[in-house]
């Protein structure tokens, strides 16, 4: 089922203006989730903030945001404040720019969102520019106010609709040669590389969503329906050994052991 849209505005590019509708492409509400009881009682516990030195209730009224500028110092900030350098509009994704599908990093992708016109009207000048960037092979770069806070988005053109990314911000993704850098070339063994490719291949086999299914979520709902039969507490699962390290495994006897198996089990489809 089709989820509601949490967001309604306008796609603009240039004079080019149009009404969309955005929804959450990912969504946890199949999520089991719990409530933190009083054991005691059976009643749900609330949490309040409190004052650090006093102990005592902070009112909502009396909340606000501090950023720190030394040990116990720090500068307040009122929420008017903050919503004063937000962006001016918060409902118009403005296309400022353009570049290749390909030159953006996997990396700086981080939430993905669906977008749609939202009235019949609008479609065409939607159709036109998805259309376009797919010709192109281009994502196009904007700006917008999404989670009470201003966000860089890309927007990529799939089938008949949109998908809106959120980008991570600059100081939010770390440089790779801090951890590559110092990495020595490999230079693998031409047999050795040969047997991996061979594994790989047996374990080659097309995508499907039953590759990252949850199976903890489904052994909690399990364990809740017993609950409510009244049986008794499951047992604890035993976890796998951990696999043996050093030096003494040849890799050449691992990888021929291993295509044993997997021939034995035959090519996965």
């Amino acid at each position: 089922m089709a989820g509601r849209p949490f967001w309604k505005g306008y796609l603009k590019l240039s004079l080019v203006t149009c009404p969309v509708a955005m929804t959450p492409a990912t969504s946890e509400s199949e999520r089991v989730r719990f409530h933190v009881l009083n054991a005691r009682t059976g009643n749900r516990v609330v949490s309040e903030y409190v004052d650090s030195v006093t102990g005592k209730p902070v009112e909502r009224e009396d909340e606000v945001k501090g950023y720190p500028r030394g040990e116990d110092e720090h500068v307040m900030l009122e929420d008017e404040e903050l919503d004063a350098v937000a962006l001016e509009t918060t409902h118009t994704i403005d296309i400022e720019m353009f570049c290749p599908r390909e030159s953006v990093g996997w990396i700086w992708y981080d939430k993905p969102h669906y977008l749609t016109p939202d009235d019949k009207v609008g479609e065409e000048a939607f159709s036109v520019i998805r259309e376009a960037m797919a010709a192109t092979d281009m994502v196009g770069i904007s700006r917008v106010v999404l989670y009470r806070r201003e966000r860089a988005v890309l927007l990529e053109p799939r089938d008949n609709g949109i998908v809106l990314w959120t980008l991570r911000y600059g100081d939010e993704v770390r440089d790779p040669q801090d951890y590559f850098g110092g990495l020595a070339e490999a230079k693998p063994d031409a047999k050795l590389l040969s047997l991996v490719k061979t594994l790989i291949d047996e374990r080659t086999k097309l995508w499907s969503a039953d590759m990252v299914d949850d199976p903890v979520q489904q052994r909690l709902l399990d364990l809740i329906a017993s609950k409510k039969k009244g049986r008794k507490k499951a047992a604890k699962r035993k976890a796998e050994a951990a696999p043996e390290t050093g030096n003494v495994i040849n890799i050449m006897d691992a990888l021929k052991k291993s295509l044993a198996a997997e021939g034995g089990k035959g090519k996965r489809g």
